[in-house]
């Protein structure tokens, strides 16, 4: 029936709807699996029409929220790690934004992070107390790592924001790897990627009531048919109407 239904949506629907309601549509499965409601997704199997894009994972606020508590003491690394999760969930930045963000880029009276994204453009966004406070708790262990560059005879990195443990500039696939790992251990159940926090930082907003042009120049894009990608069925509505009107949902 199930299958009924996905080729029922190609008689009513362009192939790029299909693609965005499909992916709405495995969100809310998410949210019924994790509330013990369901014990496999119905639309395992299903692919995504051919020749649209895959749309972007998005997590749940409470998901987010998980994995941004995830780094802790325990890796040497975390307070880095917290500070490289606040910052791109606040901002919304890409990936290669991020690494390449030096430290004259903040400016913590304003909140705000100088960005030079696509095309050379440049756009300043808000970062947030949360991204704030991560950064300031991370600066003293930036310091220890350009100090132990030093030490060992190389040239110390001052400029770069975001330091490996060797005290140069941090990498995008370094960033992967770690939001990754966090996702992992937070038991999120998709693979968390740079881009799913982007992409939830954007399905966030427009679930708040933030404008579509708002978003679009948070995000840098330049065309606002490229942001419209990022709108989906708001999941908490969903859910709202799954407990309201399924007969199950009473006895859980």
């Amino acid at each position: 029936q199930v299958r009924l239904f996905v080729s029922s949506l190609y008689s009513v629907n362009s192939s790029a709807s299909v693609a965005r309601k499909l992916s709405a549509l495995r969100t809310f499965f998410r949210y019924l699996s994790r509330a013990g409601v369901l014990s496999h997704d119905p639309l395992a199997g299903i692919a995504n029409p051919k020749g649209t894009r895959q749309i972007p994972v998005f997590l749940t606020v409470d998901e987010v929220f998980s994995l941004l508590e995830e780094p802790d003491g325990r890796d040497r690394y975390a307070l880095r790690d917290r500070a490289v999760l606040e910052l791109i969930y606040s901002s919304g930045m890409r990936v290669s934004e991020l690494v390449s963000r030096d430290m004259n880029d903040l400016d913590f009276e304003t909140g705000m992070v100088r960005i030079i994204g696509k095309g050379n453009r440049e756009r300043v966004v808000p970062f947030g107390r949360p991204a704030a406070e991560a950064l300031r708790n991370y600066f003293p262990r930036r310091e220890a790592l350009i100090l132990a560059r030093v030490i060992r005879g190389r040239p110390p990195e001052r400029a770069a924001l975001f330091l490996n443990g060797q005290g140069g500039r941090l990498t995008a696939r370094s960033v992967e790897r770690l939001v990754r790992v966090y996702g992992e251990r937070a038991g999120i159940a998709v693979t968390v990627t740079p881009h799913a926090l982007r992409h939830s930082f954007a399905t966030h907003l427009l679930e708040m009531g933030a404008d579509l042009r708002t978003v679009q120049e948070l995000l840098g894009h330049v065309s606002l048919s490229t942001t419209q990608k990022y709108t989906h069925l708001n999941m908490d509505y969903l859910a709202k109407v799954y407990d309201r009107a399924h007969p199950l949902a009473k006895k859980h």
